[in-house]
């Protein structure tokens, strides 16, 4: 027979985990590449990772825009991350993938990444520097791993409200 716990035992325990939950996501992070560079995504700040569906062109957008992304029923704003870079254009093929951003924010807005490399763990990086002065404001600290890997910290939030970001018509 299960043994039976009061209701305010049962709330207790559920805030506990909870609580252990939030912790744990604060910690860590989502790895993926977008080119040539590597960056870390906080778990709080990321959003769902898929495979990358059709994409519908969208005219007169920066060559960085890819175009929009029906994910089940709702239309996201695709930015090739690399490109939007600098960088060469990333193929929506293979190990390509769409990281939404911007549904915590309330924006619907992915960013097509190379690859995703999975979860890691603030723990598991050093903080090698902070970002030049020349670096969008996005850009966040360069750390490395256990291996001497740099990675570059995505600040999303600075990402999504940057006038750049925002304004993908061709100039």
């Amino acid at each position: 027979m299960a043994k039976r716990i009061s209701l305010h035992e049962f709330q207790a325990g559920l805030a506990r985990r909870l609580a252990d939950t939030r912790d744990n996501r604060a910690l860590a992070l989502l790895a993926v590449q977008a080119g040539q560079r590597n960056w870390l995504v906080d778990l709080t700040e990321a959003g769902e990772i898929l495979a990358v569906p059709p994409l519908a062109t969208v005219p007169l957008a920066e060559p960085w825009f890819r175009g929009l992304a029906s994910v089940r029923g709702n239309l996201f704003g695709v930015v090739d991350f690399a490109a939007f870079h600098g960088d060469p254009s990333i193929a929506p093929a293979g190990q390509a993938r769409l990281l939404l951003v911007g549904v915590r924010h309330e924006l619907n807005c992915a960013i097509l990444v190379s690859r995703a490399l999975g979860l890691r763990s603030l723990d598991d990086f050093e903080v090698v520097s902070s970002p030049a002065p020349t670096e969008p404001p996005w850009v966040g600290d360069l750390v490395r791993d256990s291996l001497g890997t740099p990675w570059t910290r995505l600040k999303v939030a600075e990402l999504l409200n940057h006038p750049r970001f925002l304004d993908a018509a061709q100039s």
